[in-house]
């Protein structure tokens, strides 16, 4: 496989292992120093979550939130091989209200040997809001964080 193709086959992995509720295989995608960071996230809501124990503690719970299937994933070209963006959709439901999940990513990642070091997650956190029924930013966070 190329350098490229070794990219965007772990971001397609993420996509795989996340929607089927693998997380500790999802983690283990991520170098240890890894780093998922969130632009758009709301207020109380983290920017940053690094390494992989902190990777863990933040998605363990969102097989518990949320049945999803990702769909519609279209790479952009880089010049850079290790480095992934990406579009791509949510088709899903929040399982604790049986609202649509569909959320709409950008995704930016790069990669170092086949590993995640760094993804930038654009997503939508009203998306989540609304599907959960969320009336503040700890109910969001809580759909994410064990804590």
């Amino acid at each position: 496989m190329s350098v490229r193709e070794t990219a965007q086959q772990a971001f397609k992995n993420h996509l795989e292992y996340l929607s089927s509720g693998r997380i500790e295989e999802w983690v283990d995608l991520f170098t240890d120093d890894g780093v998922l960071e969130f632009p758009y996230g709301p207020a109380d809501f983290p920017k940053k979550v690094a390494g992989k124990q902190a990777l863990f503690d933040y998605m363990r719970n969102f097989p518990e939130h949320f049945k999803v299937e990702f769909v519609d994933l279209r790479f952009h070209e880089t010049i850079d091989p290790t480095l992934v963006i990406a579009e791509f959709t949510s088709a899903g439901q929040a399982l604790s209200t049986g609202k649509p999940y569909n959320q709409t990513y950008i995704s930016v990642v790069e990669t170092a040997e086949g590993k995640i070091s760094r993804y930038v997650d654009f997503w939508n956190p009203l998306v989540a809001a609304e599907a959960l029924n969320a009336t503040g930013d700890s109910s969001l966070y809580a759909a994410f964080d064990a804590n």
